[in-house]
């Protein structure tokens, strides 16, 4: 099969993140009899994991386009919503949150410290504990970056053509 017609995508580019594709089937060869369903059954309905990862990567591609204009990753991105609580959040506990290997996690803090966009501070009473906080560069950041964002998931929620596809989203995201 070959996937053609591929329309705008939520950030105007071709190869809509959301988008469908119009599949056409595969040539067919005159040596075969016309019915194929003997030989090749039909293909079993797509499961909801395969559904919501195909979803899961359309969207988030289109993010990470729009996020890369301002030279940022999504997960970069997430890591700075994280930390807009000015709470000051321990690596574990980010990395337990975004669901992020401590090990990427900790390359992603490197990364977004030298830029000046996060800071660590020693914990008082507990030495050991570091802490991950958000300066003010990073909030500054974080505003442009969430407009983009917003801009993208505007775009998500209208190609859906739901009023608010989140909510069937974080049901499934409680499972």
């Amino acid at each position: 099969m070959t996937a053609t017609g591929a329309a705008p995508g939520v950030d105007g580019r071709p190869g809509d993140p959301v988008g469908h594709t119009t599949v056409q089937p595969a040539d067919q060869s005159t040596d075969h009899p016309a019915d194929h369903s003997a030989d090749h059954p039909a293909a079993p309905e797509p499961l909801l994991v395969e559904l919501v990862t195909l979803a899961h990567r359309r969207i988030s591609g289109g993010l990470a386009a729009a996020l890369a204009e301002e030279d940022c990753t999504v997960d970069q991105w997430r890591l700075l919503r994280a930390l807009a609580d000015s709470q000051g959040h321990a690596m574990g506990e980010l990395a337990q949150a975004l669901l992020i290997p401590q090990a990427s996690l900790s390359r992603l803090v490197d990364s977004l410290a030298d830029s000046g966009c996060v800071y660590r501070r020693q914990g008082d009473q507990d030495r050991r504990r570091i802490t991950a906080h958000l300066s003010r560069q990073g909030r500054t950041r974080l505003t442009r970056l969430d407009a983009l964002a917003a801009a993208h998931d505007a775009a998500v929620r209208r190609a859906c053509g739901l009023t608010d596809p989140a909510h069937l989203l974080q049901r499934l995201a409680a499972l």
